[in-house]
């Protein structure tokens, strides 16, 4: 079973976060996330983080680590880029490789970057309109090579000749594309099997993103009904609402300004410049901080009844462990809740 089944099923993942800790305390994380009941991991993939003071680690090797340390937990990347820093060929193989370690419990989140680690890795930063094409024709590749077929490709970006996988998946490994904005709703609904994007936006917003979205898939002779629906939520389970917004800004303020998606900001040290625009309000705004399971559980419910089926919950700190088990022990039962 893959997380394209059962879409109506309302399912929630953790947020692994390799820009702040380190792998192994991740793999522990992500131990325990499966032990308690949630229903996937979501990672990133950077190749720089949001500040000095965090990691970065290779995300394809870490999923591998949790592959080998897991049984029944869902594992994919929310998200990765396979236009420049990679090339499409090289995620094929790697997604293929993690669903053979991870049977049906794989999956793929495609998006087209940020210069934190594009441009920075490759000196390379196209225009956005180029970027798009860029990702609509790696994805293509990406599937022609998930068949298992020898794929000679020659396309305007990426070229392969005879190329072939000889690690295959044993099933389909759902593709998600990400969406941050409506504009771009109609190219992930067009080329992918599912949708991610982000909270903390007016529900006009994804209103019109889910719409444009399903748009696309109709064009591309999709059911958007049986489309998965996911989104990325930052909050904290605490009483520690300083503590909490102490962590996020640390780690995380750079991730909160919309330049960082489509400006040339390319080290932790201007990301974190950027990020000193973000303030405890702005925070407080966009999250859930609470220690109450009844105010998660109705910020969560927010975005189910805009129609998001899969909900990832991303916590700064401080405890990450702790969070995890407590936010599967009080607030998990009452979302599964609205699953029946």
């Amino acid at each position: 079973m893959t997380l394209l089944d059962d879409p109506d099923a309302i399912k929630v993942g953790w947020k692994a976060g390799p820009e702040q800790y380190p792998p192994t305390d991740l793999l522990e994380f992500a131990i325990t996330a499966e032990r308690v009941g949630f229903d996937f991991v979501e990672a990133s993939d950077h190749f720089h983080p949001w500040s000095e003071a965090g990691q970065a680690s290779f995300i394809w090797t870490w999923l591998g680590a949790v592959a080998s340390r897991t049984t029944s937990i869902h594992i994919g990347t929310g998200v990765t880029c396979p236009i420049l820093r990679y090339h499409p060929s090289i995620i094929a193989q790697a997604s293929a490789t993690v669903g053979a370690l991870a049977p049906g419990r794989t999956y793929l989140g495609v998006g087209t970057g940020e210069a934190l680690n594009e441009y920075a890795a490759t000196g390379m930063w196209p225009e956005y309109d180029e970027r798009e094409e860029r990702l609509g024709e790696a994805i293509d590749l990406i599937r022609f090579l998930w068949t298992g077929d020898q794929v000679t490709f020659t396309g305007d970006y990426f070229e392969t000749r005879e190329a072939k996988l000889y690690t295959m998946s044993p099933h389909q490994i759902p593709l998600y594309v990400s969406s941050m904005v409506p504009e771009s709703g109609y190219f992930a609904g067009c080329y992918g099997d599912g949708l991610i994007t982000t909270g903390g936006k007016k529900p006009d917003v994804y209103k019109q993103l889910i719409k444009n979205f399903e748009e696309g898939a109709r064009e591309s002779d999709k059911d958007p009904e049986t489309m998965p629906l996911m989104i990325e939520l930052s909050g904290a389970y605490t009483d520690d609402t300083e503590g909490a917004i102490r962590c996020t800004l640390q780690y995380w303020a750079g991730a909160q300004v919309p330049a960082m998606f489509d400006q040339k900001i390319y080290t932790p040290e201007m990301s974190a410049m950027n990020g000193q625009v973000v303030g405890a309000d702005f925070l407080k705004s966009k999250m859930c901080i609470s220690g109450d399971p009844e105010e998660h559980v109705k910020w969560l419910k927010k975005y189910t009844d805009l129609g998001f089926t899969q909900l990832i919950f991303h916590s700064a700190g401080p405890d990450q462990k702790g969070m995890i088990e407590r936010y599967a022990r009080d607030v998990l039962p009452h979302v599964r809740e609205e699953r029946a």
